[in-house]
C-alpha cells in the first residue's frame, strides 16, 4: 500500500462555504435515500414487448423465494449452500444490488436453516455476505499444495439436521485449517443492475473499445476472458468467468444453493469430495433430498405465461431487464455535496487514469430480441468488460478460464454510491483504502494510484465525491 504523508487540518475556502472542516479527504460513505435503483428498463415498464414485464414481476418474485430442501413451496436447497434465497445475498440498495449491511448468513448456524453447523469466524453480524474458496488443495499435514490448483467453492452450511432433510449428515469444510494455513479467499456478491445491457454488447463493440484503451501512457494493457465453447467473450463474474445470465444464473443456484437445474443438472460435491484422494462424491443419502428427481429446476409445462419457465430462466430475465442504477446526489457530512465537485471529480477521474480500465461507456449495445430498452443503448457501466493484472495485493491465486490468480474483471462502478462492501473480497468499506488496494506488485493500476496520491487533497476529496454520485 502507498502511504500518504500526513496532512494537518486544512480549512479551504470552498468548504468553509458550507461550514465543513475536513482533515485530509473523507469517503462520503453510502449514500441513503432512493435513487430509483431497482426498477425494470422504461421498455419493459411499457411491457412493449407483451409479457415482458410479466417476466420480470415473476422473476422478482421468484428472487425473493426462499428454499427448502422438501415439503416447501420451493424445494432443492442443499445438500451444501451459502444462502436460500437470491436476494438475501443481492439486496443493497435493492433487489438485484449486493451485500446488505445485515449479513444473512450470521442468522443460519444453530437455527432450522443449518442446525448442526457452527459459523465460521469470518462470517459477521455486520461484514459481507461471502463465499469461501480454497486456492489449492491441502496436504497431508495440512500445509497448502501449491501444486495442485483448487479454487473451487467451499459452501458455508449444510443441511445436515435439518427437519426437511432426511439422514443426509455433512460436515463443514475446515474453514479454522484453511486460515491457519492462509489458504482461503473470499468473493462477495455483485450487483446485477443494468446486466442485460452488458449481455447485450457485441464483441466487436468491446474489442474496438480495447484497441482505444491500449493507448495509453499508464501501463495498462488489458484483455478478455473467453467462453471455452465457442471462444467468444465472457463477461460476468468477478473474473468475467461466466458468458450469459443464464449461465450466471445457473452456476449461483447450482453452487451457491445446492439446487441442480437444467443448466448444471447435478447435485453439486465440494472440490475435494469429487475424486481427489479417492473420495467418490456425495454420499446416497444426500443426494435427490427434494424427491423429486432432477433437475430440481425444471420448466412447468402445465403452467401457462411467465409461470412456465424454470427457475435459472426467471432469475435470468429478472435481471437482464433490470435498468442500470441512476446516478444521484451526494451528501458529505450532513451537507449536499456541490455540483461543481462532482464534475470536477469526473474529470480527474479521467485525467488520472482510472477511466483507462472504468471507461464511462465501453459502446452500445446490438440491438435487442427482448425489450427496446436493450436495443443500441449506451452501456454506462464504467468498465472495460476486460480483465486486468491487479498485483500480488489483491490476488487469490484462483484461476477462472482464462483469468490467472491476479486478474479481475473491471468492475462496474454503476451503483457505487450506495455499495456498502468493495473489492472482490469485500475487505473494505473505504473507497480511500481501495484505491490504495489497486497498488501493489504487478498491478496495472500503479500509475494511476500514484497519480491519485499526487492529487491535492481537495482535488482528491472532488474525485470521492465523484465516485460516490455513480
Amino acid at each position: 500500500m502507498i502511504r500518504r504523508p500526513y496532512l494537518a487540518p486544512v480549512l479551504t475556502v470552498s468548504w468553509l462555504i458550507f461550514g465543513q472542516m475536513l482533515l485530509g479527504q473523507t469517503d462520503p460513505g453510502v449514500q441513503s435515500g432512493n435513487r430509483g435503483t431497482g426498477a425494470a428498463l422504461a421498455s419493459t415498464l411499457a411491457n412493449d414487448n407483451p409479457g415482458i414485464l410479466a417476466f420480470f414481476n415473476d422473476g422478482l418474485a421468484r428472487f425473493q423465494d426462499v428454499e427448502a430442501v422438501s415439503g416447501g413451496a420451493n424445494n432443492g436447497l442443499g445438500p451444501r449452500f451459502n444462502s436460500n434465497s437470491c436476494s438475501s445475498c443481492h439486496a443493497q440498495p435493492a433487489v438485484g444490488g449486493t451485500g446488505p449491511a445485515t449479513n444473512p448468513q450470521f442468522a443460519f448456524a444453530g437455527s432450522s436453516v443449518a442446525p448442526r453447523d457452527a459459523t465460521p469466524s469470518f462470517i459477521t453480524a455486520n461484514g459481507p455476505t461471502r463465499e469461501a474458496r480454497f486456492p489449492f488443495f491441502f496436504n497431508s499435514n495440512g500445509t497448502a499444495n501449491t501444486g495442485a490448483p483448487n479454487g473451487g467453492v467451499e459452501d458455508l452450511f449444510t443441511v445436515s439436521g435439518r427437519s426437511d432433510a432426511g439422514s443426509c449428515s455433512l460436515g463443514q469444510p475446515s474453514f479454522a485449517a484453511a486460515q491457519a494455513a492462509n489458504n482461503i479467499i473470499f468473493r462477495i456478491p455483485t450487483p446485477v443492475f443494468g446486466a442485460g445491457l452488458i449481455e447485450n454488447l457485441d464483441d466487436s463493440t468491446l474489442l474496438s473499445n480495447q484497441k482505444k484503451n491500449l493507448s495509453n501512457n499508464f501501463g495498462i494493457s488489458g484483455t478478455f476472458n473467453h467462453n471455452g465453447n465457442d471462444g467468444t467473450i465472457t463477461r460476468f463474474g468477478w473474473k468475467a468467468q461466466n458468458k450469459s445470465l443464464h449461465i450466471f444464473a445457473g452456476e449461483a443456484y447450482n453452487v451457491e444453493m445446492g439446487i441442480s437445474n437444467l443448466l448444471f443438472t447435478q447435485d453439486r460435491p465440494l472440490p475435494g469430495e469429487d475424486g481427489n484422494g479417492g473420495l467418490t462424491g456425495l454420499p446416497a443419502n444426500c443426494l435427490n433430498l427434494s424427491g423429486s428427481g432432477y433437475p430440481e429446476d425444471a420448466s412447468n409445462p402445465a403452467a401457462s405465461g411467465a409461470a412456465v419457465l424454470d427457475d435459472v430462466s426467471a432469475f435470468a430475465n429478472f435481471m437482464r431487464t433490470l435498468a442500470p442504477p441512476p446516478t444521484g446526489s451526494v451528501v458529505l457530512n450532513g451537507n449536499t455535496v456541490p455540483a461543481s465537485s462532482i464534475s470536477n471529480g469526473a474529470a480527474l477521474f479521467s485525467s488520472i487514469g482510472c477511466a483507462t480500465c472504468h471507461n464511462t461507456s465501453p459502446g452500445s449495445t446490438q440491438k435487442s430480441n427482448i425489450t427496446g430498452g436493450l436495443s443500441n443503448a449506451p452501456v454506462n457501466a464504467f468498465s472495460d468488460i476486460e480483465i486486468h493484472h491487479m498485483g500480488t495485493g489483491l490476488a487469490d491465486n484462483v484461476s477462472q478460464g482464462g483469468a490467472g490468480g491476479d486478474q479481475f474483471r473491471t468492475a462496474p462502478l454503476w451503483g457505487l454510491g450506495q455499495r456498502i462492501f468493495l473489492l472482490h473480497d469485500g475487505r473494505t468499506t473505504s473507497l480511500l483504502r481501495a484505491i490504495d488496494d489497486h497498488a501493489s506488485n504487478g498491478s496495472e493500476a500503479n500509475t494511476v494510484e500514484q497519480n491519485f496520491d499526487n492529487l491535492s487533497t481537495s482535488q482528491q476529496q472532488d474525485l470521492l465525491n465523484f465516485l460516490r454520485s455513480l
